[in-house]
């Protein structure tokens, strides 16, 4: 099917005339007309504005056949969501691999963060990233390595690289599951995660540092989500013991201290 055919399927949908559509689009009938039966192609511009009309995205609007959109799926576009958020089709994800067809870990340095979120299916921007492989690690899972910046999420300090595992079906996301989320907006963040995808069609991301508001971005806006494995760090964190520990550890030295005294006393 052409965007022509996806046209008139989204207007009877609606329930209106073409003569509706296009006064709503601020069009003439006869060039709406001409969209749906394929005599004119709207122009970029246009197909923004019918895109943000029918609140569906431009890649679904030319490219897929919404004739073969199932329940969901028609569910999910009503519902403002331009994405697959369950991931039942496959996400297209551009990976390096060594000399034995195992998959290598990309390590994104900091200069090379910023071009991520319009680089990150991109074998150009891949394939010249340092890589490295940690043999612990599930062979049947996809890793990457994030660098982080800023203070708020300790005790993971800033210029410590997050390793985090790939996930297809952001819907399995548990709330307060910490992971690096790549928006179209905000780039690369590293944050605990609370779905709200089934109520408001969104993500809550808080920091472990109280000092951060939590803020909510809507799926349409995320292009990627690594869930926290491990991480790498330059530092070592503060260890702060509460105070029967420190009572504990201060009984332990004076008993230590006694019994040395016994020794030399004898």
């Amino acid at each position: 099917m052409t965007i022509g055919g996806n046209l008139k399927l989204l207007r009877k949908r609606l329930g209106k005339s073409q003569e509706e559509v296009a006064n709503d689009l601020n069009l003439t009938r006869s060039s709406y007309s001409g969209y749906e039966n394929n005599v004119a192609q709207p122009s970029l511009e246009g197909l923004i504005l019918i895109s943000d009309y029918f609140k569906i995205s431009i890649d679904e609007l030319v490219r897929k056949d919404l004739s073969a959109f199932k329940d969901k799926d028609w569910k999910r576009l009503e519902s403002g969501v331009a994405v697959d958020a369950s991931g039942i089709r496959l996400r297209v994800l551009t990976s390096q691999v060594n000399e034995k067809n195992e998959d290598l870990i990309e390590l994104i340095p900091q200069k090379a963060s910023a071009g991520y979120s319009s680089g990150y299916a991109d074998p150009d921007y891949l394939k010249v990233l340092p890589t490295f492989h940690l043999p612990f690690l599930s062979r049947d899972r996809k890793y990457r390595s994030f660098p982080i910046k800023g203070d708020s999420m300790p005790p993971v300090l800033e210029g410590s690289y997050v390793i985090g595992e790939y996930v297809q079906n952001w819907m399995s996301i548990r709330n307060g599951t910490p992971c690096i989320v790549v928006t179209k907006d905000d780039g690369i963040v590293f944050k605990v995660l609370h779905n709200l995808l089934q109520s408001e069609q969104s993500f809550q991301l808080s920091s472990t540092n109280p000092f951060y508001e939590p803020y909510n971005v809507h799926v349409n806006t995320v292009l990627e989500i690594w869930k926290f494995v491990n991480y790498i760090s330059p530092e070592l964190p503060d260890v702060r013991m509460d105070d029967k520990e420190l009572a504990k550890s201060i009984q332990l030295l004076q008993k230590e201290v006694r019994d040395l005294k016994t020794i030399v006393n004898n």
